[in-house]
């Protein structure tokens, strides 16, 4: 059969080191493996457009692999022309990529390696609270600048002690970046959830659930996004949201670029009522070099921790998902069962509600 992989491209990066499996040159390791058994393997990072890699291989690949990092987006189109199609394996966590529905109309498989970088975005989410609150972009900045102004920094730098933080999600991602923040002595941990956390994951983490969203907003210092794009999230933090929140909170989105509305983010930057926005998803992935988020400022100049998106391919986090995205294409390859943890969409049906409840 064809396997067909989206993936980034390394250039000498991935030359020089192998553990970036998740390139197009490291191919996720399992090249040697696929067609040691006679398999067709297919690697690019040409996705956009019909003349485009994705688009010619699609119509007859049986599997497709894909990343959040480059992803491959799999339209309800393209999955009408995909006749051969059976399983999308996301190389990572988050198939929003995908037109889930389509998948559950045309029977096909998808299913994404489940927490392989819940480790590695927490503690991104937690470095990226602190470079704002602590002002430490404008800070280094003013170092390579040759400059030195304390006053310039310290007069928008904080502690995280005493804060009140919440997580928007309180998942896999979300739950560990409330642990992460327990020895920072926060006033309060708040969390926002279709499901409350089970009575001793919540005590665990001493976090008090609110309800109603507008309400959780505007208790907090720090609003940290971590639950999953769908129907339900798509420009969840929008104009009117973004009101509620307290004069000079932080804003923090590792989850998916499109769940923040990032005319709406910049604007609340320029006026003040943001202190800071920062994460490393974009709503187009790559984002366009005039995205307004990667210049953004909020009124002293600073409050941008904008990166690409990393957080989840650290080295050791590709090492988690080149191997879970082998085990789960060798199932498939051999008929066993799947982990129930990592099927988004099984055979014409929907096994999980992080992506709404349907």
């Amino acid at each position: 059969m064809k396997i067909l992989a989206i993936l980034y491209k390394g250039g000498d990066s991935a030359t020089s080191e192998p553990r970036l499996l998740g390139t197009v040159e490291n191919q996720l390791g399992i090249r040697e493996w696929l067609e040691s058994q006679g398999h067709e393997y297919v690697v690019t990072d040409s996705k956009e457009g019909p003349d485009s890699d994705f688009q010619k291989h699609i119509v007859d690949s049986e599997i497709l692999i894909t990343t959040p990092f480059h992803p491959g987006y799999l339209t309800a189109d393209l999955v009408e022309k995909a006749k051969k199609l059976k399983l999308c394996v996301t190389a990572g966590v988050g198939s929003d990529h995908i037109d889930l529905n389509a998948a559950v109309k045309h029977s096909i498989q998808v299913l994404e390696v489940s927490g392989s970088n819940v480790v590695s975005v927490a503690e991104h989410v937690v470095m990226s609270i602190l470079l704002l609150v602590r002002n430490f972009v404008p800070a280094h900045e003013m170092i390579e600048r040759g400059d030195w102004m304390v006053s310039d920094i310290a007069r928008n730098a904080f502690d995280l002690e005493g804060k009140i933080v919440g997580t928007i999600g309180a998942g896999r991602i979300g739950y560990r970046v409330l642990q992460r923040l327990l020895p920072f002595d926060c006033k309060e941990l708040l969390y926002y959830d279709y499901a409350p956390l089970p009575e001793a994951a919540g005590k665990a983490v001493n976090a008090r659930r609110v309800e109603d969203l507008k309400d959780f907003v505007s208790q907090c210092d720090v609003v940290t996004v971590n639950c999953p794009l769908h129907e339900g999230t798509m420009g969840l933090v929008n104009a009117d949201l973004l009101k509620h929140f307290k004069k000079g909170a932080w804003l923090v989105n590792t989850a998916r670029g499109a769940i923040c509305d990032k005319d709406a983010v910049a604007a609340a930057l320029a006026s003040g009522h943001l202190n800071g926005y920062s994460g490393d998803v974009w709503n187009v992935q790559p984002a366009p070099k005039d995205h307004v988020l990667r210049t953004a400022k909020n009124v002293l100049g600073g409050g941008n921790g904008m990166v690409p998106h990393y957080s989840g391919t650290t080295l050791d986090a590709q090492a988690r998902y080149a191997s879970g995205t082998k085990s789960i294409i060798e199932n498939y390859l051999s008929d066993k069962p799947q982990e129930a943890q990592n099927i988004i969409v099984g055979v014409g049906k929907f096994e999980t509600k992080a992506y709404g409840q349907r």
